[in-house]
């Protein structure tokens, strides 16, 4: 009786699983947001802002999630087919992970979770996500551009610069047949079998490349815009600095140096990026900016917790 009991405990547990990893992880956000900056604070300097503002935020950024899930889903079609919930499930906990843990160590969950969740192999999966990061990098550095090349006095080379710098992916990719050929006939014959999954991890064809690519740009072009609007609505100026403070930040979360939760760090990137950009950088100008990158960063913070709940909410409706 108590051996069929703490199976069925167990198999409870591994059923639902994501939904307590999910739980502990908003739990553990709801407090250290009170901890650090209490959320009476972060209400009051929102009602600032306007409470529309934010919540056309909100949305916008949260919206950025379904479109990541979709790129996933349509990058594993063979095992995430008809399970879209769960993968947004799995995408939010990810999500939540590499927010909250420093030096990007909530990368290692996206393969294990892949694994546990769809029986992605682990090679599969961290090659996928590899790639998956480069193009988000320069999604990144493309999509922030513009404001910097909306300010250039010579419009047309720069707007051609960025179109190749634009493209270039496409030439990459295009390559990857004969970078893999010379990697297999210099690697050793023990690296065979993971330079297959490497192989494996990536786009099939142009197509899947060409959709992959198309959700990432799509993906961080809505969220650049939308923190360089949060930061110009907070009076952060000119155009181009609120693009680079967009830059920054989310810069600042993709690279390795990140701190917990990007406590210090995003907020310093959003500054150093908007200055950068052309943000002026006089006593008055610069308290400004340091409340209006506290505030983008809450509020990225908030959109992750808000997307997680979202997806438990989902989950008992499906």
């Amino acid at each position: 009786m108590n051996s069929d009991w703490q199976f069925s405990r167990r198999s409870w547990l591994v059923r639902n699983r994501m939904a307590l990893i999910s739980v502990a992880a908003i739990a553990a956000y709801a407090v250290f947001v009170e901890w650090v900056w209490g959320w009476s604070t972060l209400m009051r300097q929102w009602a600032e802002i306007g409470i529309w503002s934010v919540l056309a935020a909100l949305v916008l950024l949260i919206s950025t999630y379904f479109i990541r899930c979709v790129r996933i889903y349509d990058y594993f079609p063979e095992q995430t087919r008809g399970r879209f919930l769960p993968l947004f499930r799995v995408t939010q906990v990810h999500n939540l992970l590499n927010i909250m843990l420093p030096f990007r160590a909530g990368e290692t969950s996206f393969p294990l979770l892949m694994r546990s969740e769809f029986g992605v192999p682990l090679v599969h999966g961290t090659s996928a996500l590899l790639v998956m990061r480069l193009l988000d990098l320069h999604a990144l550095l493309t999509v922030a551009a513009i404001g910097l090349v909306i300010d250039m006095s010579d419009a047309l080379i720069a707007w051609l610069a960025w179109t190749l710098a634009f493209l270039s992916p496409l030439a990459f990719f295009l390559l990857k047949g004969k970078v893999l050929t010379l990697a297999r006939s210099k690697a050793p014959a023990k690296l065979a079998t993971v330079l297959d999954e490497v192989e494996a991890g990536l786009p099939d064809n142009v197509p899947a490349f060409l959709r992959a690519w198309a959700m990432t740009m799509l993906n961080w072009g809505v969220k650049v815009v939308v923190l360089a609007w949060v930061l110009a609505i907070m009076g952060v100026a000119p155009l181009a600095a609120c693009f680079g403070g967009a830059l920054g930040g989310e810069l600042s979360s993709v690279l390795p140096v990140h701190a917990p939760a990007g406590v210090g760090t995003y907020p310093a990137a959003i500054a150093a990026g908007a200055i950068s950009f052309g943000a002026p950088g006089n006593r008055a100008a610069l308290e400004l900016l340091g409340r209006a990158s506290v505030n983008a960063h809450l509020l990225v913070i908030v959109s992750a917790v808000a997307g997680t709940m979202l997806s438990l909410l989902l989950r008992r409706r499906s």
